[in-house]
């Protein structure tokens, strides 16, 4: 059991680490193109912060386990919605500042986010519907790139592609390797805890993996980029809840508990309806609403601990 803790640690380090480069030379390249700062917090730098979930999601499908990568998606995208949102407040000191331009593109984003929960309503995701997913995520980053094309500032004098091209592909090696040992060893490890290994998914391994876009989002906050901090996360979780679980039922249909889609999925949902509320009310979001959202965050753990008892 310890070895199975310790590959699990390194596993996720692993992820983490490629993931935060992954995330840095991606947005480098996307600047290298003059995409814009926009662009690169919401679909960029946002895709690219999904590849630990993605991987690991995928990597899960494969091994005939893909409920342990919906734990992840979902938990992950509460935690993301919640209490990422609160850390990066108290880390601004100041709220956060909501352009209009943001509140303009994410006002059906809780529709998109509905999409998976009407079709894991019977607790299987068929092939269909996982396509149906994927075409609705598509759509929504289409919606967000077409009203998002203006020059970027530069955020990094890098300029040298080719260097950054090779991290990005080193990066990406650390997160197959990363992912690969992970789902290995928390599988494991929850079947010596006699513990659901959909559990381990939701809060061990999802911790690990909404690590790049916080970390990204602290830097884009310290340096007064709000508008990068909220694209990344907010693009994150869409594209999680869409595209990554049109992926994992595309590769293999699977059936799991109904209770992640009435717990984990409406818990992700309302997150997202807080959070926008957040946003219209004076175009900030306060110390005050991020405690709001901390607690929040922990009734969901309560609720999910005390179900799954």
């Amino acid at each position: 059991m310890i070895e199975n803790l310790l590959i699990l640690i390194f596993s996720l380090f692993l992820v983490v680490k490629g993931a935060t480069l992954a995330t840095k030379y991606s947005a480098k390249l996307a600047e290298n193109f003059h995409v814009s700062r926009y662009i690169i917090g919401f679909v960029v730098v946002a895709f690219i912060s999904i590849l630990p979930e993605m991987i690991i999601s995928i990597n899960s499908a494969l091994k005939g386990i893909p409920e342990f990568g919906l734990g992840t998606l979902f938990g992950s995208n509460v935690a993301d919605l919640s209490l990422v949102f609160t850390i990066l407040i108290f880390y601004a000191g100041r709220g956060i500042k909501i352009k209009s331009k943001v509140l303009k593109n994410v006002r059906i984003y809780p529709l998109f986010l509905l999409i998976p929960l009407i079709f894991g309503l019977n607790g299987h995701f068929s092939r269909i519907e996982g396509l149906i997913l994927i075409v609705s995520g598509v759509i929504f980053y289409y919606l967000i790139f077409r009203n998002g094309s203006k020059p970027a500032k530069v955020f990094s004098k890098e300029r040298k592609r080719y260097k950054n091209v090779f991290f990005l592909l080193f990066a990406m090696a650390l997160l197959l390797t990363g992912s690969h040992f992970t789902v290995i060893s928390a599988t494991a490890l929850a079947q010596a805890l006699r513990i659901n290994p959909i559990l381990i998914g939701m809060f061990v391994v999802s911790f690990g993996t909404i690590m790049p876009e916080l970390f990204y989002s602290l830097k884009a906050v310290k340096k007064g980029d709000d508008e990068l901090a909220i694209g990344d996360i907010m693009g994150s979780v869409l594209a999680d809840a869409t595209i990554v679980v049109g992926i994992i039922a595309l590769i293999s249909p699977f059936y799991f508990p109904v209770k992640i889609i009435y717990v984990t999925g409406i818990f992700m949902v309302i997150a997202s309806v807080i959070l926008l509320k957040f946003m219209h009310s004076d175009r900030i979001i306060t110390k005050k609403e991020g405690v709001v959202m901390a607690v929040f965050w922990l009734a969901y753990v309560i609720i999910e601990l005390f179900i799954s008892k």
